[in-house]
């Protein structure tokens, strides 16, 4: 195998970096791409196993690309997903297939954001694109991304990826690949590169900014249809984008694959919870069918792990349950069971709850990988300051898919939150989280909309103490029902610190009477056949270092949680980096629209011509009109400050 750092030419003449493992020999070999923010020479060069082993051992030729304006290519960094990266990765596409080792037939591939834009890639029409593989890759920004969920913003992914990114795109190049100059583009990033999460907070409603992202679009548009290559997606149970399985390979038109496990947002080799497989294989195997016409990949197209009744820990290292074929989506055997309270005539239907601002703790799942994002805990302590309603389970049935509440609601005040769980209490009283969902009324009825903008209802506060219909769609999921269980449903007013709480103290009425909890069930899937190679498992000094603490300030009326994780490892070019990332939410439990977040981010990468640092703060505070928010970044040369730079800006609370 050889490796060789090349730059491509954009049409604007800035150039990309990228790195070319190629296999042995002449060819030609079907190339595979991906493409990345996060730095493929330092901050992600761990990943460099799986292009080695592409190529080495399957022999596809492997282009990993930093994308404009990060890592060591030109331009500048403007946002996620710009219109101008579509035109870039078109570019890369067609040079890599009319290379003279080159077949002509490239796929896209990649985790997270390389697999949001392998999806963007596959509804583009570049005919020299022949499959995509998108592992944990959300079909809408809006509300399946780190930046609001069911028209609320999320809370803990401040002080993680929307924070992180800022002190990210402010590193310099890598200097032994840019040159003489480096350290000039260095000051030139930090001057000029916006801070993402600004545009993300004025976008409080869905719009064509989230659109442009997205493969799922509003009524009238174009949306799935428009993949027109071969797509499998991998999606795990414990990650935030678990919502692109079965909602989008039911509008699929093209062939595609879908394997759903357990795990969190991390190679399903390693991540939490398990059983982990080796998902490189199964990719290598999709490749190998769509872009060299090898033997098919799977004899079913879906393998889905249907979870089982598992005692809920926050580092769980493996999850029963049962793997699921399935042969198209939604199957011949899927069922819709409809469960509604019980209420007497003499029983006064209407139940109201005080909403607190931090109910939510124990139902934790954020989308990042490794601890201390993780898993849920037991739910008893969010369950009993939420509206329950149970079921006992009388039969075994499976769970597939995404399970939705309708329901008449009111609040006292205009703007208010309906939290919803639904999960599985065991004999001995334990209540495992199943599935949730988070819905902003004031958002009723408000998207997708299309991407012109002209279609779609402008969010608009509800009159308090009037009865508003509501639905809420639970996030996709497997569960396993068990004879002697009970099945339940709690309503709260928040998620936090998943989601920002609301702006005000209010009290949410519910209509027992028109509570429908209506569950995908499915039953008799045979058990899968297909044969998975193991993974290695989570490492053993994971939790190392890593801080999740929740406390309780009793006089001072305020909970808060606080977060630490990171790492000292090897790059390239000789290059050793130290991360930290930490930070901390508080929200008044009196007062839920007094609420802020703190976090800080150090990202200090060694070469031999220097040692390059950048340090990002991020302060966001809340009342019940505003949103402020303070970023920071400083760039340190050898510990000797290099530049500096500084956002302050104050949102309304748009609904």
């Amino acid at each position: 195998m050889n490796e060789t750092d090349i730059s491509i030419a954009m049409a604007d003449g800035v150039r990309l970096a990228a790195t070319l493992y190629l296999p042995d020999g002449d060819g030609p070999f079907a190339a595979l791409l991906e493409a990345l923010p996060y730095r493929k020479d330092d901050l992600t060069a761990s990943y460099r196993d799986s292009y080695v082993r592409f190529a080495d051992k399957a022999g596809f030729a492997v282009c990993r690309l930093d994308l404009r304006g990060t890592g060591s290519s030109g331009g500048t960094a403007t946002d996620e997903y710009p219109d101008v990266e579509r035109t870039d990765l078109r570019t890369v596409i067609e040079w890599l297939a009319t290379q003279e080792w080159s077949s002509g037939r490239v796929g896209m591939f990649g985790t997270s954001y390389s697999g949001f834009n392998s999806l963007h890639m596959a509804a583009e029409g570049v005919p020299e694109l022949g499959a995509v593989v998108a592992m944990y890759a959300t079909d809408d920004r809006y509300t399946d991304d780190v930046h609001y969920h069911g028209g609320v913003l999320r809370g803990i992914d401040l002080i993680d990826y929307v924070h992180y990114m800022v002190p990210m795109n402010a590193l310099p190049p890598v200097p032994a690949l840019w040159g003489d100059g480096w350290d000039d583009e260095w000051r030139r990033r930090v001057d000029e590169t916006p801070a993402w999460v600004l545009d993300w907070l004025r976008e409080q409603a869905d719009s064509a900014m989230w659109r442009r992202g997205s493969i799922r679009l509003g009524p009238g548009a174009a949306g799935y249809e428009r993949l027109t290559c071969p797509t499998m997606l991998v999606a795990g149970w414990a990650d935030g984008y678990r919502n692109n399985t079965f909602r989008t390979i039911e509008q699929l038109r093209v062939p595609w694959r879908l394997l759903a496990g357990p795990w969190s947002h991390k190679d399903p080799a390693r991540a939490r919870p398990g059983p982990n497989i080796d998902a490189d294989a199964e990719i290598i195997a999709f490749f190998d069918e769509h872009l060299r016409d090898g033997p098919p990949s799977t004899d079913v197209p879906a393998q889905v792990f249907v979870r089982r009744p598992t005692h809920p820990e926050p580092d769980l290292v493996t999850h029963d349950g049962i793997w699921r074929d399935l042969a198209a989506w939604p199957p011949a055997e899927l069922r819709w069971v409809e469960y509604t309270p019980v209420t007497g005539d003499d029983v006064d239907p209407i139940d109201e709850l005080a909403v607190r601002g931090d109910v939510g703790v124990a139902a934790w799942i954020s989308c990042a990988g490794g601890l201390p994002w993780g898993q849920p805990l037991d739910q008893r302590p969010d369950d009993a300051r939420s509206m329950t309603y149970d079921w006992p389970i009388t039969e075994q049935a499976e769970v597939l898919g995404s399970a939705s509440l309708s329901l008449r609601v009111r609040s006292s005040v205009p703007v208010a939150h309906l939290a919803v769980r639904l999960c599985d209490v065991f004999p001995d009283g334990t209540s495992a989280l199943i599935t949730r969902g988070i819905l902003n009324l004031s958002h009723i009825g408000c998207w997708p909309v299309d991407p012109a903008g002209d279609v779609g209802r402008t969010p608009s506060p509800v009159t308090p103490d009037a009865w508003v219909d509501a639905r809420v769609e639970l996030e996709a999921t497997t569960w396993t029902l068990v004879p002697g269980h009970t099945l339940r449903l709690a309503i709260a007013g928040s998620d936090w610190p998943n989601c920002w709480p609301p702006p005000a103290s209010s009290t949410l009425g519910v209509d027992r009477s028109s509570l429908v909890l209506r569950v995908p069930h499915v039953d008799g899937l045979t058990e899968s056949t297909h044969v998975f190679l193991p993974g290695d498992g989570p490492p053993a000094d994971e939790a190392d270092g890593v801080v999740w603490e929740v406390a309780h300030d009793v006089l001072g009326r305020e909970t808060r949680v606080r977060t630490r994780y990171g790492g000292h490892y090897e790059g390239c070019h000789g290059s050793t980096i130290d991360d930290v990332y930490e930070g901390e939410l508080g929200v008044s439990t009196v007062d839920p629209g007094q609420a802020w977040a703190r976090g800080r981010t150090v990202f200090t990468i060694a070469w031999p011509e220097a040692t390059c640092s950048t340090v990002g703060t991020i302060d966001v505070q809340s009342n019940a009109e505003t949103v402020h928010i303070s970023l920071h970044v400083t760039a340190l040369r050898d510990g000797t400050v290099l530049a500096t730079r500084a956002w302050h800006e104050t949102f309304p609370r748009t609904f």
